[in-house]
């Protein structure tokens, strides 16, 4: 009698939708799934391997020897291997064992669907049956206005694995632990929601998660699926968004992974020139292939339907964009019409954020993207790829570009301080000072800032006030709030021992403030990606490196002004322009934030409490204000 019961979860229209690609709920068919057959408790498995000859659950429950439950394969053509396996349940440590028809080749297989897997480095799956009881319901009833582009989106991103660590141990917080510690930070700073680097299982920590194993799985380095799950629930209790990283674009060749999976290239293109990453050694998904873009897309569900995720920050968009990326003449080809776009990857793209925003409309998708494709970010109905939002990449690199420079030179780089605004509307893009900008020599953003002691703390936090007030969301990693000093370590705790000095408390407190100031401010946010939300009053005063805008939301009455000293002179009775038809004469503007706060590290000299509205043409308008501009500092008024 055999071991493996006929036994399947999936109907014929189950199976036609698979084959056509446009099964998108692939999780609940797919993988281990705990039962009861005829009375019988057990557990069913199914496994897409259409180049097996056979297919063997092995594992502890049968000392890993092949042959012993042998899956039946599915005879609709699907390649689906299946069945029930009796008396083996939640907990139980397993992988495949696969023939394959291909030169008799066996693979051992971690599932590709198992809801948890083993502590690297370990590599077996485990077969898990969630419980969890979720407390959000009134987080998911609303999320619709935490997560819309015209409401404050400012985001906390964190490596799991080294945002805070335990005394001599040494020791990564838990899941459970950093339901305390990182929500109650992030809610005390003042961020809308944070975002995680890849939790998904993955084998190598100096990939910092961007090499995936199991992609139904969040990592076991720090605790149970259900531990996660807490985490994301306190999140929402506390009224922040929980984004994660997902990474579409590349695998790792690791045995136990999806690459060679039954023997043939099945989850990878074949060519090479398509299906081989020179950046990050490894494989990319075969997006012209349905089964896979079902399998992708399923992975993307997956993650906002069982753990309620607010959003998906999809890494290296570029890469998946374009058939020649990082690789030289003669190693791509060209698409059907001679061009260099990967036109089945952009179609696995718009058919992603369609089906994201079908069934979730609630949520955020958002690009990194670093090339000028266009239309990242505008809806598919009307050419574009669907996502959200986009990384303003190129604002990133102009800024940290301009920042670097000593105050006495940046008179000749105006430019670079203020060119993002000639295309700043493009796309929904959101600001990021991500952990790219903080490794591999680049220095943390504090060691980059030019100057005296005093000065590095007043350039960071002018560079967080301009951050904060450019149109578009924002992104911080952990760290650069309370200017981290050194260099990310992925191996290494946060400095927090930092805090205990005022200039870094201070900065902690800035960002605090500017959170609180974006959030509090609709002209800030309500029309964050229009051009209708930003007025220039003076981009050209590069002899003084000063810049004065308008920040503008629905109510003419709610606009900010901002002024931006990017040097350490203070400038006394400088005028600035102001529209008259927002500004009357004789009314007053109020310094709602100013960056050279004392309780922030900076002097405490030349705050402007008020200042009054004149009848005086300046900046070719009717009124202006006259005041003192703080050195390396960001003002920021309202009426």
């Amino acid at each position: 009698m055999s071991n493996v019961h006929a036994y399947s979860l999936f109907s014929d229209f189950d199976i036609e939708l698979f084959k056509a690609g446009k099964h998108f709920r692939l999780y609940e068919k797919l993988g281990s799934h705990p039962v009861t057959v005829d009375g019988k408790k057990g557990t069913y498995f199914a496994v897409w391997a259409p180049s097996a000859k056979s297919v063997s659950v092995v594992g502890d429950f049968n000392y890993w020897l092949e042959g012993d439950h042998k899956l039946n394969v599915r005879w609709d053509g699907s390649g689906i291997w299946e069945g029930f396996i009796p008396e083996v349940g939640h907990g139980t440590i397993y992988k495949y064992k696969i023939q394959s028809h291909i030169n008799d080749v066996k693979t051992e297989k971690a599932d590709p669907f198992a809801r948890r897997a083993e502590h690297p480095p370990k590599t077996a799956s485990v077969v898990y049956d969630t419980n969890y009881k979720w407390k959000d319901s009134k987080w998911m009833k609303n999320r619709a206005k935490h997560n819309a582009l015209d409401t404050p989106f400012s985001v906390y991103e964190v490596h799991l694995g080294s945002w805070k660590k335990t005394g001599d141990e040494n020791r990564s917080l838990s899941y459970t632990e950093m339901a305390d510690d990182l929500v109650d930070y992030v809610k005390k700073m003042e961020f809308t929601h944070v975002e995680f680097m890849p939790i998904m299982e993955y084998p190598y920590d100096p990939s910092w998660g961007y090499q995936l194993t199991g992609y139904f799985a969040p990592t076991s380095r720090f605790g149970y699926p259900e531990e996660f799950m807490l985490l994301v629930d306190k999140f929402h209790q506390a009224g922040i968004g929980v984004i994660l990283d997902w990474v579409p674009s590349h695998f790792p060749e690791d045995a136990h992974g999806l690459g060679n999976f039954d023997g043939s290239h099945l989850y990878e293109h074949p060519d090479p020139r398509k299906g081989w990453h020179p950046d990050w050694k490894s494989l990319i998904f075969n997006y012209g292939r349905n089964e896979v873009r079902a399998f992708l897309i399923s992975n993307a569900l997956f993650w906002l339907d069982q753990y309620h995720i607010d959003g998906l920050r999809v890494d290296a968009v570029a890469s998946m964009l374009y058939l020649d990326y990082s690789r030289e003449d003669g190693e791509w080809e060209p698409n059907q019409f001679g061009g260099r776009e990967n036109l089945d990857a952009i179609a696995f793209l718009e058919e992603l954020n369609v089906t994201v925003f079908k069934n979730y409309p609630d949520v955020q998708t958002i690009a990194e993207e670093s090339t000028s494709y266009t239309g990242v970010s505008k809806p598919v109905f009307l050419g574009g790829l669907g996502f959200g939002m986009k990384w303003m990449m190129g604002w990133m690199h102009d800024t940290l570009e301009y920042f670097k420079k000593e105050p006495v030179y940046r008179k000749y780089h105006q430019n670079d301080i203020t060119f993002s605004m000639t295309y700043a509307f493009s796309e929904n893009f959101m600001l990021p000072l991500s952990h790219d900008e903080v490794v591999y020599g680049k220095k943390s953003l504090f060691d980059r800032m030019p100057g005296t002691e005093w000065q590095r703390f007043a350039n960071l936090r002018l560079m967080f006030g301009y951050m904060f007030t450019h149109p578009g969301t924002n992104l911080i990693f952990q760290g650069g709030e309370f200017a981290q000093s050194s260099e990310w370590n992925f191996q290494e705790s946060l400095d927090w021992h930092l805090l205990q000095y005022d200039f870094h408390k201070g900065m902690q407190a800035c960002v605090t403030d500017l959170n609180k100031l974006y959030k509090s401010h609709p002209a800030l946010y309500e029309k964050q990606f229009s051009n209708e939300g930003f007025e220039w009053i003076e981009w050209s005063d590069s002899e003084n490196s000063v810049l004065s805008y308008l920040r503008k939301g629905n109510k003419p009455k709610e606009t900010v002004l901002v002024i931006c000293n990017f040097t350490p002179v203070p400038r006394e009775n400088y005028r600035v322009g102001v529209p008259s038809e927002i500004y009357k004469a004789k009314s007053k503007l109020t310094e709602i934030l100013n960056t050279n706060k004392k309780e922030y590290g900076g002097s405490g000299d030349y705050l402007t409490e008020q200042v009054e509205v004149e009848a005086v043409p300046w900046n070719s308008r009717e009124n202006s204000i006259k005041l003192d501009l703080a050195p390396l500092a960001t003002m920021v008024f309202a009426l």
